[in-house]
């Protein structure tokens, strides 16, 4: 089978340990039709049989699978997967993500063309696969990855991308173990836009599932904080949050957040009251997600807009809140909770 030497699209896939995973990855992929696209796996020294899988399969499939190595560690499989690749066009997708459109990539890359600016990515609207009915926080996950707000864009999306645009906006921040994809997709935001893609993404939850949503999303909101006010050095083991999903089980937030306020708390006062003055304001400025909510849970929502609740609280409750008394407000709650967290943790 020949291809052409320089193919439309290449999609650059990080994977870690995902015998089992790779093979329905790539058998549905090649059932994308329309476009002229390569395959780059980029494994992180795996240990087991995931790499040996691709390359069995690799012959039988209708576009070319190149699998590269290197070191573990999410950005720098997706910046050495950039490196290789040949199109113009990069698409990052996670291992565990599918198109049920068969034209879900053509119609991308169109949607991406007829923006006709340099300076945009796209991004696919996201559902999570439970093959029945999505349970409701997981309705409200997707919901708030069609918006174009901070914070709303992450790996799970794919990020769709000109190659100029990525070496301008890139590449991953290799000295983040984690959250690679969310700030990569704010400085995408800040140089210029993302497009919501027409077609959708489906992704599992395995992850939430099996660490528990509760704990993974407590946590994620901690770090995102931390990250925000450029305190994240305060975690003192960032790997551990974030463990690669072979070895992923029940997480347990009580190793992560003991040290945590230890530190917090070994800060300089001045210090440690503008750390909580500037989580505040990085929190009442989120509390749009609580109206978010609402919209999912009334059903009176639309991709990319929200509903009813959102527009009301960005019309009036937002304005009301943006103040120092809003900021030291959230500050207080924000304490409360994390040291009732703490108190139940076991």
């Amino acid at each position: 089978m020949s291809f052409e030497p320089c193919p439309e699209l290449s999609i650059i896939v990080p994977f870690y340990n995902e015998a089992g995973n790779v093979v329905h990855f790539l058998t549905a992929l090649s059932r994308q039709q329309g476009v002229h696209l390569e395959v780059i796996l980029s494994d992180g020294a795996s240990s087991d049989l995931g790499r040996d899988e691709a390359e069995r399969l690799s012959s039988k499939l209708p576009f070319p699978v190149r699998v590269i190595g290197g070191e573990k560690g999410r950005a720098g499989q997706l910046n050495r997967g950039a490196l290789a690749a040949r199109g113009a066009t990069l698409l990052f997708l996670h291992i565990d993500s599918h198109f049920e459109d068969p034209l879900a990539l053509r119609s991308g890359l169109d949607a991406l063309t007829a923006a006709g600016a340099a300076h945009v990515a796209g991004r696919f609207a996201l559902s999570f696969d439970f093959g029945g009915p999505t349970p409701l926080p997981y309705r409200f996950y997707g919901q708030k990855a069609t918006l174009d707000r901070p914070g709303c864009t992450h790996g799970d999306q794919g990020f769709l991308i000109g190659r100029a645009f990525f070496e301008e906006a890139g590449p991953f921040d290799a000295d983040l173990p984690l959250m690679e994809d969310t700030f990569f997709a704010e400085r995408v935001r800040k140089m210029g836009r993302w497009l919501l893609l027409p077609p959708r993404i489906s992704t599992s939850p395995r992850r939430f599932l099996a660490e528990g949503l509760l704990p993974r999303q407590s946590l994620n909101a901690v770090l995102m904080s931390l990250a925000h006010t450029g305190h994240l050095q305060l975690i003192r083991d960032l790997k551990r949050s974030y463990r690669s999903q072979d070895t992923t089980g029940k997480l347990r937030l009580r190793p992560v957040l003991t040290p945590l306020a230890d530190a917090i708390r070994a800060l300089p006062r001045a210090e440690r009251r503008r750390l909580w003055r500037e989580t505040g304001a990085y929190v009442r400025g989120n509390a749009w997600q609580l109206a978010l909510f609402l919209d999912v849970l009334t059903g009176d929502v639309e991709a990319g807009k929200g509903g009813r609740f959102l527009l009301l609280y960005d019309r009036i409750v937002a304005r009301f809140i943006a103040n120092r008394a809003g900021d030291l407000c959230a500050a207080l709650l924000t304490r409360l909770w994390f040291r009732l967290t703490l108190a139940a943790l076991p």
